[in-house]
Order: C-alpha cells, then sequence, then structure tokens
C-alpha cells in the first residue's frame, strides 16, 4: 500500500504539517520517529501496540532499555530503538530548563536599551525591527539591512513579511547614525511615514522609529511623530 493511500490517522507526517505538531496524539509522534512499521502494521500501529505495553506512560516508554525495544517489539530495531531513547531523554532534559523569558518593550528607553550593545560600535549604519505580541512582549529583533556610513536601505516588504510570520502585532524600527547626529534625515521621515501606511493596511502597528546614537537617540513616537 502506497502512503497516499493510508488512511490521515496513518500519516502523521502529513497531519502534522496540515493541522500543527498539537494536534498528533502520542503515538503518532512515536511513530513518526519509528518511521515504517512492519509487514503486518503500520507505524501507527506498531507505536499503540508499544504505548499500551507501558500503560500508555511516556516515563515508563523512557525506562525501557534499546534491548528490551528491540527484544519486545517486532519491528523496532537498533537505530528505532536509539531514537525513541534519545527523543524522550531530550524530553526531559527540556523540562529541566526554564522558558525563555523575553522582554516587554513599553518605552523608547528600552528600545536603546534593547539595541544599543548591537548598534552603538559600528561604523556603518544597520536598520534592525523589533516584533512584539499585543502584550508588548518581544517575539523577536531582526536585523533588515546594512549600509554605509551616512544611511542604509530599507525594504518595506521584508519588514512587513518577516512581522506576518511572527504574528507579530508591533513593529519597532531602530537604526544607527554613526555620525553621532541623532536627528532623522529626510528618507528617515519618509520610511516612517510608508511603513506606518503600509502595516496599518494589515493591522500591525508602527510603534516607534528610534535613531540610535551611542549615549542618545530620537524617537519619533516620544516625539509625537507617528
Amino acid at each position: 500500500m502506497k502512503i497516499k493511500e493510508w488512511a490521515e490517522e496513518d500519516r502523521p507526517r502529513e497531519k502534522m504539517l496540515l493541522k500543527g505538531i498539537a494536534s498528533l496524539s502520542d503515538a503518532e509522534l512515536l511513530a513518526i520517529l519509528i518511521g515504517s512499521g512492519n509487514n503486518s502494521e503500520t507505524a501507527v500501529q506498531l507505536s499503540q501496540r508499544i504505548l499500551s505495553s507501558v500503560d500508555n506512560n511516556l516515563n515508563a516508554l523512557g525506562k525501557l532499555s534499546i534491548k528490551e525495544l528491540t527484544t519486545k517489539f517486532k519491528g523496532i530495531g537498533t537505530v528505532k530503538a536509539i531514537l525513541i531513547n534519545a527523543a524522550l531523554e531530550l524530553g526531559k532534559r527540556r523540562n529541566a530548563h526554564n522558558p525563555i523569558q523575553r522582554p516587554y518593550i513599553r518605552t523608547s528607553k528600552e528600545v536603546y536599551e534593547l539595541l544599543h550593545p548591537i548598534l552603538c560600535d559600528l561604523p556603518h549604519e544597520e536598520l534592525w525591527i523589533v516584533l512584539t505580541n499585543r502584550s508588548s512582549k518581544v517575539i523577536e529583533k531582526l536585523k533588515i539591512s546594512q549600509g554605509g556610513t551616512s544611511e542604509t536601505s530599507a525594504d518595506l516588504r521584508i519588514i512587513l513579511k518577516a512581522a506576518i510570520n511572527a504574528l507579530a502585532a508591533g513593529i519597532i524600527v531602530c537604526h544607527n547614525h554613526p555620525s553621532g547626529n541623532i536627528r532623522p534625515s529626510h528618507q528617515d521621515d519618509l520610511l516612517t511615514q510608508r511603513l506606518k501606511s503600509a502595516a496599518q493596511l494589515i493591522e500591525i502597528n508602527l510603534l516607534d522609529h528610534i535613531v540610535l546614537c551611542d549615549g542618545n537617540y530620537y524617537s519619533y513616537a516620544d516625539e509625537g511623530r507617528l
């Protein structure tokens, strides 16, 4: 039987792509690791049998040795047993780590403090964006472009694509002036207005545009220009 002819529950990879990894059962996740079953059962059926043997308890499954997996279950060889053990060990180690704490951005000073270490000593201009969610928590910060000593270019499509892919609610733009002059240029003004208008069309807010120098900065939001 070809893969395309399997029932959806026997094609966990395709299901994950369509519906997301959270939609998969433990057996379906295990089946992705196994890859294929044996002549009499699919990978999902084999996974269900393995889980059933430990009362569907992943902690108990993690205690099975490679030898136990290979001798108890037809279709599980050494390589597949190693994959199962490695995946469960990664899950155990993940639980030992604290989740990443993303900062909140509510003021221009906080933007300055976030990007100052990156931009303050550069001899050329770089343009970065900070993407935030509706709670003003930073999703990610991204370098968009790099220029010369007096200017850098900014492609609105790249900025908006990054924001859409991250499901961001807000965009903060920041670039440095190596000259030490914090006053924005005419090109900076044009970029700010064009990006603000374009972002509004897709219901994303341009929260600020920061011109950063070492020790000082200019904020369009603070100056009432947004």
